[in-house]
């Protein structure tokens, strides 16, 4: 059990924060972080489905028996045994390996693997990964949402499919629409790769396959090839999902729960970074605080990080210098207010959120039209200084990198990770773990006579050459680091527990959702690329 004075220390760090409760829709929390207090936004929950529908209530939550209810301290206890840490932190694991003929990969993505851990319950972070079927390449998602989970969801499901029909030829697009009109069998545009508990809104999938019909529809009737570069395909799509977003919500719907479920998509909001891998092209875009760096090995033998992202926010000069462009420079002084923006959001840039792209009077319009948007805790809030929506974007910011056989790996995660650890950090926790697993298992070689000091010796060396990881997926172990390192960056078990068993009111205030997809890359492959296009 963790001592009483660590576990008074949690309760009375939580119970002094300073919580500022708007009108059910938006507080900020108090969040100690690497020993500085950092404010960030935060949003009340919202339930994705009336009651007598399905849920993703439940989808990575911790489970009951471990997570307490209650702050008060004699309720409290942080005990855990190892294998109940296990079980947490293990709950939302998701590899794949990529086989080509004779079960060789000649792929330049060789796997990747992926985890989660909620903070909120539900958890309001998502993820996607597919392999794309009519064009080239694979696709790696990350979406941290914010007042709930709805346009998290909504984005994960979506987006990967707008960049792939703005990739397809014009002449696989006349072919996919035709077998629609003649109810034939359409060609398949994605094979995905999912963990079992990845929820879907099976409700309103024929809606969002209508519109995406519409979007190819638009390609179609463009004068000439669509052809677009995939940095403009990326951009193009991040724009138009959105705007798709922003008309579904606007749109008659007569089925309350499609109705229900476009507005918590529209009045919810989700920051994304995905990244498109076609051989040795690499391509990143990001919309808000998710990131992407890669992880490099030198010819010293040393590993260093190659960042891919900028996180868009109010530390950002540029995203600064951006939106003063966009705005009257009679409101320079109050499009940032403690570091958010109009002093409510903390990404400058992100899906749905059309409270701050919306005029005043679109907002009271759809809002007023729709019965029980209170009932789905939705309330309309306009923020001090709103003259010149819109204030917020979904347009992604392209990062183009051409992979050497040094590029060992891709990491993208939400700000959940880069809050606790550095990039530095997890590159050096990636390329440890890497090492570990490529090193084989040594025989024991002994001498005679055998003696105790030897076997010691022998059994050091394996120890140092770190034979047995904890975790063979290499998510969960920058989990297990992120939560629970102290400050000398090794995993303390009892901090892990206490981080685990926080009660659901407190967690928020120390760990935000966690979403990990780590990406290999196939070195012979792009080495092969190499050699054979000189």
């Amino acid at each position: 059990m963790m001592s009483r004075t660590v576990s008074s220390r949690i309760l009375s760090s939580a119970r002094n924060s300073i919580v500022l409760q708007g009108k059910g829709r938006l507080y900020s929390i108090c969040i100690p972080n690497r020993n500085k207090i950092k404010w960030k936004l935060v949003f009340s929950k919202v339930h994705l489905y009336p009651a007598g529908s399905c849920s993703l209530d439940n989808t990575f939550s911790f489970k009951k028996a471990f997570r307490h209810t209650s702050t008060e301290e004699e309720h409290f206890s942080f005990q855990l045994s190892p294998s109940q840490i296990n079980d947490i932190l293990r709950a939302g694991e998701l590899s794949h390996k990529i086989l080509g003929l004779n079960g060789k990969s000649a792929n330049s993505v060789l796997r990747f693997e992926s985890n989660q851990l909620a903070s909120n319950t539900p958890i309001e972070d998502r993820r996607s990964a597919a392999t794309c079927l009519q064009t080239k390449g694979m696709m790696f998602g990350v979406f941290d949402g914010h007042a709930g989970s709805a346009c998290a969801q909504a984005v994960s499901e979506r987006l990967l499919h707008y960049i792939a029909v703005s990739l397809m030829s014009r002449q696989t697009l006349e072919e996919i629409e035709l077998a629609v009109e003649s109810m034939k069998p359409v060609l398949p545009i994605l094979q995905w790769h999912k963990h079992p508990n990845d929820a879907e809104y099976r409700e309103v999938t024929s809606q969002y396959y209508e519109n995406l019909r519409v979007y190819w529809q638009h390609l179609l009737d463009l004068d000439t090839e669509p052809g677009f570069s995939l940095e403009e395909a990326m951009i193009c799509a991040f724009k138009r999902l959105d705007s798709d977003i922003s008309l579904e919500v606007q749109a008659p719907q007569e089925n309350e729960l499609m109705r229900n479920i476009a507005l918590q998509v529209a009045f919810s909001g989700a920051t994304a970074c995905v990244a498109h891998i076609d051989g040795v092209h690499l391509h990143v875009a990001n919309t808000g605080d998710c990131r992407a760096i890669l992880g490099v090995h030198e010819e010293d033998g040393t590993w260093s990080t190659l960042p891919l992202t900028r996180d868009h926010n109010a530390y950002d000069e540029f995203e600064i210098g951006r939106l003063k462009r966009e705005h009257p420079r009679s409101e320079e002084k109050t499009l940032f207010v403690n570091d958010r923006l109009l002093g409510i959001l903390v990404p400058s840039r992100a899906f749905g959120d059309v409270q701050l792209k919306w005029s005043k009077e679109l907002q009271h319009s759809v809002l007023e039209n729709s019965s029980d948007v209170e009932a789905l805790n939705i309330f309309q809030y306009v923020p001090p200084n709103y003259h010149t929506p819109p204030y917020l974007t979904a347009e992604p910011e392209v990062t183009y990198h051409k992979l050497r056989s040094k590029d060992k790996f891709l990491v993208i995660a939400s700000d959940g990770l880069w809050e606790m650890l550095s990039n530095e950090k997890v590159v050096k926790l990636v390329a440890g773990h890497l090492t570990e697993l490529n090193v084989q298992k040594p025989q024991l070689a002994f001498e005679k006579p055998v003696n105790l000091g030897y076997m010691h010796s022998l059994l050091l060396q394996r120890k140092n050459r770190g034979i047995a990881s904890l975790d063979q997926n290499i998510a969960t172990h920058l989990i297990r680091h992120a939560i629970g390192s102290n400050e000398y960056g090794e995993v303390d078990q009892e901090k892990l527990a206490a981080m685990l068993t926080l009660p659901e009111d407190l967690a928020r205030m120390y760990r935000d959702d966690i979403t990990i997809t780590v990406v290999y890359f196939n070195s012979e492959t792009i080495e092969n690329y190499y050699r054979n296009n000189d």
